[in-house]
């Protein structure tokens, strides 16, 4: 039967399949880590600072996470093709704050820290919708389990402080602006998250060697994922609530315990 489940399972076994997956993860995730990093040190807001500072801490913990499970398997991380760069694909399109943008030491503007937020708020999004998945499959799992679990409450939290601090700004005046923005945002997330979603599904089905009918019902698949989000599933990354995990991001960074 083919699901989410074997399909994972499947990567899971095949060692340059799951290279293949965890040089795809470890990059976006050392790409978020220097991202909040510079943003950290841009930002004015003293209390805001400290919170993205751990944000980028928690995603380089994530990124040596993923190499340490390469590395136990006696694995390389693999180069990452470019049509598989959700990060760098979403910045291409104007989505979060340009690269260059952070590489220049100027106080980042109010509007620069919504744009931020949002485009955080978006993407935690999905990065929890994804490792609540990974944490259904592999959570039990004695190799992966742990690492799963712990990135899977990092981006719990990460999307829990993001509603906190845009619902913040809302109420100091900014609700249009972050409306607006947030679907912007959202309506190019769902764009590139089912193109990114079919070059790794075409380049998966080339090293596991899948069969054309397979590879079909994957592509219509993530199509159908698509079409239910550009008709209202899109939703669920614009709307605001305050979280269960109120101060989900104050303090330092826990100490992993996995690597």
């Amino acid at each position: 039967m083919l699901s989410a489940r074997s399909l994972f399972h499947e990567i899971h076994q095949d060692d340059d399949a799951f290279g293949l997956f965890c040089s795809i993860a470890a990059k976006g995730e050392d790409q978020g880590g220097w991202e909040n990093g510079r943003i950290a040190l841009l930002v004015a807001d003293q209390e805001l600072a400290p919170k993205i500072a751990r944000h980028g801490a928690d995603e380089e913990k994530h990124g040596r996470i993923f190499n340490a499970l390469l590395h136990k398997r006696g694995l390389q991380p693999v180069p990452v093709p470019d049509e598989v760069d959700y990060t760098m694909i979403l910045e291409r399109q104007g989505i979060g704050l340009a690269h260059a943008r952070l590489r220049r030491d100027e106080a980042l503007s109010e509007q620069d820290v919504i744009t931020y937020l949002v485009h955080s708020r978006v993407t935690e999004q999905r990065a929890s919708e994804q490792m609540r998945l990974l944490r259904g499959i592999f959570g039990e799992h004695p190799e992966l389990g742990r690492a799963v679990r712990m990135i899977s409450d990092d981006e719990d939290n990460h999307l829990a402080y993001c509603h906190e601090e845009l619902l913040r700004l809302a109420a100091a005046g900014h609700g249009r602006r972050i409306w607006e923005s947030l679907q912007e945002t959202a309506h190019a997330e769902i764009r590139t998250y089912r193109d990114v979603s079919l070059a790794v599904m075409a380049r998966m089905g080339e090293i596991l060697r899948w069969p054309r009918a397979k590879r079909a019902v994957l592509a219509a698949g993530i199509h159908g994922v698509y079409g239910y989000e550009k008709l209202g599933g899109w939703r669920r990354m614009t709307a605001l609530r305050m979280p269960e995990r109120l101060g989900a991001m104050n303090g330092p960074a826990p100490q992993p315990v996995f690597e």
